[in-house]
């Protein structure tokens, strides 16, 4: 039968603009290349260069952030993910990316295949998956829409990550209209690994065999990282083959598969087959080892007939990897997959060029040096222009006092848990599995992070997700500070040591300057934090184009915080109420302004005020003695304060433990309305046994933080004296039906 010749369109500056390139850009590929490219290489360029893998927005920024620390072992972007040393002759791999956009489109699939190829960043290092978390982002719950969008993501995280096999163990999940139409979906994942057995993203060894492995390539995700790198418009529905379609137990032979090929020792380099498919793997494998391939596209696997170069290069189809390996035994990393009914098909060699070629039908249809293409090489790279937001000035001197503030502090708590950002995520996490593989310790919903026993020892590891979009929007480099400083607190409150953190920055259009002024300013918040924690950053994930036709979202740099507990079985905390009699502290700074908080928006509707106050010396110093205190062993539950104030902080901590308390609210200064729902930084409750309430008052007074006493832990109701009280059953069935009620559950 004859051959179909497929009639490409004639590559030039319209065609290039249609493939998100601008014009500056086109000029530089032609005169890199010293002619026109061909399509199949307009198109490797254009998702190579696009905003998704290129970071040409963002790189500059990126790289004044802390990238260097004791315990890391990679620096920060070198390999697919970041790697730290826990001791004992253990590293941990951590990692979290956005599937925003797919999200938007098909909720779904877009979820579960950002859960899928956060996983394969770390098992392509040689790391095993452990656990994951989520950290979720959508507009206003009374959007039938948003509902959708919620359920859809929910179950999507929950069917691939339960059919994967790995514990989700925390997450955090918000609601603001400025997420409407473009909600956030970030995928976090952990996984552990002997010290010194990983595997790099590496081209090396001439005439070494290049294999693919896993699924087979079709047409699904064509052009995801180009999507990815443009804004939500009412085009996006019509681009719903641009988002990827996973298959978790595909991934979950491909993951044991890889784990044992990796054991061959016949491996050279391996890397994962996310955004930009082919086109990416084999360009940065490439430039990474400064040895070329030459790839024959003919050889890969397809599910469809009549693939083209184009498509099978750019074709973003889950569960696939490619290997580099020793020549002479690809045939032991073939055999490998193939036991475990996988594709592992050699497509090419390693050549002595810096170039990656690709030939399909006998022809060649790229020709292009692999530095072209990759982050931090000669993809192009900007600096944008930056203006100070117009906003700003009114919301930071907007006067808060000026407000109606009601005296029925009572009905406010209330409508506190009332709120959706407050209340029970219990509707989402139970449908993950939390406890598959049996280490979890800490549990999402009733735990400030989540940790987990490493197997064989009884330490663990602790993590958790964190962002307060409004705090950025209102003050963004404050609002990077905190996101950093309050993950961090929540890892010492689970009692785990901070040891680094990976990030999704989640904003808006980078070409806008009141936008890439925000990113410049949080960003500089997140590296004071991250310098004065000694939490360098490892890597993570810069997700632009967040914006709907009405507006961008909420500046949202997500915080993925890593730290390590030594003695799980003493020193893990959790935030509930132990026992009667037990004394409740607090120790912090003075509970002083409402900027920026639930209580305004929730009480009054607005989102304006200045973030709330941090000093990021004492936060460090608050953080260091709180750790100490819990390894003493003196201290029963520990819980930060953050949403809500104080007040929810309390009502948490008994309907956690299912027991009152009685609490003075006199002894804490300020108005009563900051005193019970700001929510200024570096403040915590804890409780002590009354035999150890004079060495916790010694021990932080010692360490210069100060440490009151607010009242004890008894009977049924949380009475706050002096204002009203509310049965801890009553608030727990508030709490724990917001969610379910508004999804008609």
């Amino acid at each position: 039968m004859a051959q179909t010749t497929i009639q490409e369109p004639e590559v030039n500056l319209e065609l290039a603009l249609e493939h998100g390139l601008n014009e500056e850009e086109f000029k530089m590929i032609k005169n890199r290349l010293g002619r026109v490219p061909t399509f199949t290489e307009l198109g490797v360029y254009s998702v190579m260069w696009s905003e998704h893998c290129s970071y040409k927005n963002s790189i500059v920024e990126l790289k004044k952030l802390p990238r260097e620390g004791e315990h890391l072992l990679v620096g920060a972007g070198e390999e697919n993910a970041g790697l730290v040393d826990i001791g004992e002759g253990m590293g941990c791999a951590f990692k979290i990316e956005s599937h925003n956009h797919p999200s938007a489109v098909e909720p779904y699939q877009g979820a579960a295949t950002g859960v899928g190829g956060i996983h394969r960043d770390i098992f392509t290092m040689g790391a095993r998956p452990v656990a994951s978390l989520n950290s979720l982002r959508f507009g206003s719950m009374e959007n039938p829409r948003v509902r959708f969008l919620l359920d859809g993501v929910v179950r999507g995280i929950g069917d691939y990550g339960n059919s994967f096999g790995i514990p989700v163990i925390g997450g955090e999940v918000c609601f603001d209209e400025s997420y409407e139409g473009n909600p956030l979906v970030n995928a976090m994942s952990i996984g552990l690994v002997e010290a010194g057995k990983t595997v790099s993203a590496i081209s090396e060894g001439l005439g070494n065999p290049v294999i693919i492995v896993g699924a087979s390539t079709g047409r699904d995700g064509i052009h995801g990282a180009t999507f990815a790198s443009e804004e939500i418009s009412e085009e996006s529905e019509a681009k719903r083959p641009s988002v990827q379609v996973g298959d978790p137990f595909t991934e979950k032979l491909l993951l044991e598969a890889s784990l044992e090929v990796l054991k061959t020792g016949a491996v050279v380099g391996m890397q994962d087959m996310g955004a930009a498919g082919i086109a990416c793997s084999t360009s940065e494998m490439t430039a990474k080892g400064g040895q070329g391939m030459l790839i024959d596209l003919d050889k890969v696997p397809a599910r469809e007939p009549g693939m083209t170069a184009y498509e099978l290069l750019l074709s973003e189809s889950q569960e696939r990897m490619l290997i580099v390996a020793e020549k002479g035994r690809e045939q032991e990393v073939i055999n490998v997959y193939e036991k475990w009914d996988l594709h592992g098909v050699v497509i090419g060699e390693v050549v002595d060029t810096d170039r990656v070629t690709y030939k399909k039908d006998g022809q060649v249809k790229a020709d292009i040096p692999a530095e072209h293409l990759v982050l931090g090489g000669g993809a192009p790279q900007y600096i944008r222009e930056t203006k100070e937001p117009g906003y700003l000035e009114k919301t930071q001197n907007f006067d808060i006092e000026s407000l109606d503030h009601p005296n029925d502090h009572i009905e406010t708590l209330k409508k506190l848990l009332n709120s959706p950002n407050i209340a029970s995520k219990k509707w989402v996490y139970e449908q993950y599995d939390t406890s598959v593989r049996t280490n979890t310790v800490n549990y999402p919903g009733a735990s400030d992070s989540g940790v987990i026993r490493i197997k064989g020892s009884n330490r663990g590891l602790v993590a958790k997700t964190d962002c307060n979009g409004r705090y950025v929007y209102l003050n963004p480099r404050r609002g990077g500070q905190i996101a950093v400083v309050e993950s961090a607190r929540n890892v010492v409150c689970s009692g785990g040591k901070p040891m680094a953190i990976t990030n999704c920055l989640n904003f808006g259009n980078p070409y806008k300057p009141e936008v890439y002024w925000t990113f410049k300013e949080a960003l500089g918040g997140m590296g004071d934090a991250c310098r004065a924690l000694n939490t360098p950053v490892t890597g993570g994930n810069v997700s632009f184009y967040n914006e709907n036709p009405d507006s961008a979202i909420f500046p949202t740099p997500i915080i993925g915080m890593l730290g390590l507990i030594e003695d799980v079985e003493n020193h893990t905390t959790t935030p509930d109420f132990k026992e009667e009699g037990d004394a409740i502290l607090y120790i912090g700074a003075d509970r002083k302004g409402l900027g920026g908080t639930e209580y305004l928006k929730v009480v009054h509707g607005l989102t304006t005020g200045d973030a709330p106050a941090l000093d990021i010396d004492f936060e460090v110093k608050l953080q260091e003695s709180l750790l100490e205190a819990i390894k003493t062993g003196f201290i029963t539950a520990a819980h930060d304060i953050s949403d809500g104030g104080v007040s929810v902080t309390l009502a948490e901590m008994a309907i956690f433990g299912g027991v009152g308390a009685n609490v003075n609210m006199d002894v804490l200064t300020g108005s009563l309305h900051e005193v019970l729902f700001s929510e200024a930084q570096s403040g915590v409750v804890v409780t002590v046994k009354p035999e150890n309430l004079e060495k916790a008052q010694a021990h932080f007074k010692d360490a210069g933080v100060p440490i009151l006493n607010v009242g004890e832990v008894v009977g049924t109701k949380l009475n706050l004296e002096g204002i009203g009280e509310l049965e801890v059953t009553d608030m727990k069935e508030i709490y724990e039906n917001v969610i379910p009620n508004a999804m008609g559950v």
